[in-house]
């Protein structure tokens, strides 16, 4: 058989099929063909005694092709694959390398035996795409190791160890990466000579039934706290039910329905949508060489990217001429690392090793041989503009100067630097050692090699980079602010903290914007705000939030913001002196109080959102709608299974979207809520972002 998708090689008695499908031999419909065809032909051969299929290059099988799901099903389906590969007569051994995930972990269950290479990953993700293992997962995975783990394994969507892999005995033999193959022969040869013949799964029961309701429903709790809004989370749970109480057949007739309807689900397609989101592509170019970073500044945000670089196994000079600053610094890295080994999320040498590669200096002249500085200073323009005419005085030629500002404008930052072409924007999210989010922020004169490395270094050390364009707030802070003048203006007319919270909670949001601004410091807006010439003067904007800083309500961080946090708490409790400070100044603005329902609360602030996500798409500020919504998903704790607010207007409609910011428009004036031109293009087309973005792309190319 000659096909590139997948090579059959007889290697005396053994039958040796290779997925060759890069980079993660996804098992696409031309995969599935080409791998039916073999294995029929695999069976029927007579001088084959049992039959190994492994993956070629990096993995076994990393899963389905996610892009397939937005289409029909087409033949032959992977349950009918894996079905035909279960009815062979002869031994069919599964090897395994890299990752083995999701349609790849239900292809090795329908195998009859199982080797793994010891540095391998096991596991069923599917719940992080709203969806279910559809092909035989669900009824096989229970029927091998008992319904309680396999439970735990489909609702955490986390990958197992091959070690635990083995010791739930879903593997049946280890072997090392680079003798994988000739172990998995041999392992065939002695199957076949001892006439183990096939080893079915669906011919076994689930040991022991369904676990005991208290362990469900621990299972069911963890699992809506980890994919809110997902439904296949209950799919699973029935369908692994069906495992345990009935036939095969009928089980897996349970899971393939089910996996279609929630294939289908708003809740998947959002999360379908961020998935390909997220996948940034890797440089084109040559990258510039980084293997020690300097930071500037030993904040909270300083010391949180110290840690980040660090555990990535960069080396890193933090820096900070103020000698309290500093110290205070170095012991937040050492705490934050050992706390981490304290609730398992790191080893102790691991920590230790990253703390050793954090060396501190209090002054600037440390930063003269690092490869890449990451400025973490206050946020002030003229501050920033003095520190980067110092380092490139200070850092070696070809060294990447970036700026951790969150709004300030990069071009004029990079007008102080003697090398323009080397200072790049670098937006990291805050706790940054935490949060996933680094906004790439392009000036006029960023050289494109210095964008290309700012990426990588980003993939390296596990953050997603989006690169932006330059204007006050980039893309995440200049959206959040219309998003959360809505919320200032709603408490002015009648809304109260709680209730605008509760509502965009209700929606789905980590947090409300109240509570979110209690947790960064109304301080720092308040400070940004009053540096701002760009804005038109309105007496109502941000209003409550700034009376609530001169009042000396900063946040969590005094205990008192727009809620009480008493005893240091975290959780947010309403006040009746920030209500009464609210009406007294509704009342001195002369805005007349009314009752605002919950509707409402969602509709203005999310459209606003929108509405400057479509401003700043017109302005290139933001490459794609996708952009706005990973920004959105990974940095402000919009609910992913409604897929960024770009994607939720999509399934809104632009043109519902358009008729509410024009009734917002009659009641509260057009300065606020007048329709960006491309919502209304996109609206009079019946179109979607995506599909505007779609033609775009494609006139690029």
């Amino acid at each position: 058989m000659t096909n590139p998708l997948l090579q059959v090689e007889q290697r005396a008695d053994v039958a040796v099929l290779s997925i060759d499908h890069p980079p993660v031999n996804a098992l696409s419909q031309a995969v599935r063909g080409a791998l039916q065809e073999a294995i029929e032909a695999a069976d029927a051969d007579c001088g084959s005694a049992a039959i190994v299929i492994r993956g070629a290059g990096r993995h076994f099988v990393a899963g389905a092709d996610i892009r397939e799901f937005d289409a029909a099903p087409r033949a032959p389906l992977l349950n009918d694959v894996l079905l035909r590969i279960e009815a062979c007569g002869k031994p069919v051994i599964a090897a395994l390398h890299g990752s083995i995930l999701g349609g790849g972990f239900e292809l090795a269950l329908a195998c009859h035996y199982r080797i793994a290479a010891d540095d391998s990953l096991l596991g069923m993700p599917e719940i992080r795409l709203g969806l279910l293992p559809g092909a035989g997962g669900t009824q096989r995975l229970p029927r091998l190791i008992g319904a309680r783990d396999a439970l735990s394994i489909m609702l955490s969507g986390e990958p197992i160890s091959c070690a635990r892999a083995a010791a739930l005995a879903i593997v049946d033999r280890v072997a090392r990466q680079g003798d994988l193959l000739e172990k998995a022969l041999a392992y065939a040869r002695e199957l076949a000579a001892s006439g183990a013949g096939p080893r079915r799964l669906s011919e076994r029961t689930v040991a022991q039934g369904m676990p005991a309701a208290e362990f469900i429903a621990e299972q069911r709790t963890a699992a809506a706290r980890r994919f809110p809004g997902v439904e296949s989370r209950e799919a699973i749970i029935e369908c692994v039910g069906a495992a345990a109480n009935q036939p095969f057949e009928a089980g897996l007739a349970l899971s393939r329905k089910r996996f279609e309807e929630c294939r289908q689900s708003s809740a998947s397609r959002a999360l379908r949508h961020l998935f390909f989101a997220e996948r940034v592509e890797r440089p084109t170019m040559p990258v510039r060489a980084v293997s020690t970073v300097g930071i500037l500044g030993a904040g909270t945000m300083g010391s949180g990217i110290a840690i980040s670089l660090a555990t990535a196994g960069l080396g890193v000079a933090l820096v900070d001429t103020q000698a309290a600053s500093l110290a205070a610094g170095v012991e937040r890295v050492r705490t934050t690392l050992e706390a981490a080994v304290a609730k398992g999320r790191l080893e102790p040498a691991a920590a230790a090793a990253a703390i050793e590669r954090v060396r501190a200096d209090g002054e600037i002249e440390a930063l003269a041989a690092v490869d890449f500085v990451v400025e973490a200073v206050y946020e002030d323009l003229d501050v920033k503009r003095s520190v980067f005419a110092s380092l490139s005085r200070v850092c070696r030629p070809g060294a990447v100067l970036a700026s951790n500002t969150s709004t300030l404008d990069i071009d004029a930052i990079a007008a102080a630097a003697a090398r323009p072409q080397d200072v790049v924007g670098m937006h990291f999210f805050s706790p940054a050692n935490v949060m996933r989010l680094v906004e790439i922020v392009r000036g006029r004169a960023t050289a494109a090699d210095v964008i290309a490395t700012t990426g990588d270094l980003a993939r390296r050390i596990g953050k997603l980079g989006v690169v932006v364009g330059n204007c006050f707030g980039f893309v995440g802070n200049r959206t959040l602010y219309a998003y959360g003048r809505e919320n200032q203006f709603l408490l002015l007319e009648g809304a109260a903290p709680a209730q605008v919270d509760a509502a965009l909670e209700e929606f789905g949001m980590a947090m409300g914007p109240n509570a979110v601004g209690d947790l960064a410091g109304l301080d720092v807006g308040y400070r940004v705000r009053r540096g701002r010439k760009d804005i038109a003067h309105d007496p109502r904007y941000y209003r409550v939030a700034d009376l609530l800083v001169e009042a000396g309500r900063l946040g969590q961080k005094t205990g008192r913001g727009a809620f009480l946090y008493p005893n240091g708490s975290r959780r947010p409790v309403p006040d009746r002196d920030v209500d009464a400070l609210i009406v007294a100044e509704s009342a001195r603005l002369r805005i007349a109080r009314r009752a605002i329902d919950d509707t409402e609360i969602r509709e203005r602030c999310l459209f606003a959102l929108i509405n400057e996500g479509a401003h700043i798409l017109s302005a290139g500020i933001a490459d794609s709608p996708a952009d706005i919504d990973s920004i959105w998903c990974n940095g402000y704790g919009f609910p992913r299974f409604r897929g960024g607010p770009m994607f939720y207007a999509d399934a809104l409609g632009a043109a519902a979207v358009l008729a509410g910011i024009r009734k917002f428009a009659a009641i509260h004036g057009a300065r606020d809520w007048t329709a960006a031109p491309l919502l209304e293009e996109i609206a009079a087309g019946g179109d979607t972002f995506a599909a505007w973005q779609g033609r775009r792309a494609a006139k690029t190319e």
